[in-house]
């Protein structure tokens, strides 16, 4: 896990990421009771992550 925020608009939420093949994707998601919702995904670019993409810019 990058970052979670409590307060967030949409209730509680983080920020995730996963490493395959040297590629990266984040995805925001807000755990529920029943389910966890995704926000976003996305691949970050590396001119705004650090080289291990876990802090921007």
């Amino acid at each position: 896990m990058i970052k979670q925020k409590q307060e967030d608009l949409r209730g509680e939420s983080c920020l995730v990421f996963h490493t395959k093949d040297q590629r990266v994707i984040h995805v925001v998601c807000s755990p529920k009771v029943e389910y966890l919702a995704i926000i976003t995904a996305y691949l970050p670019a590396a001119d705004q992550w650090s080289a291990d993409f876990k802090v921007r810019k």
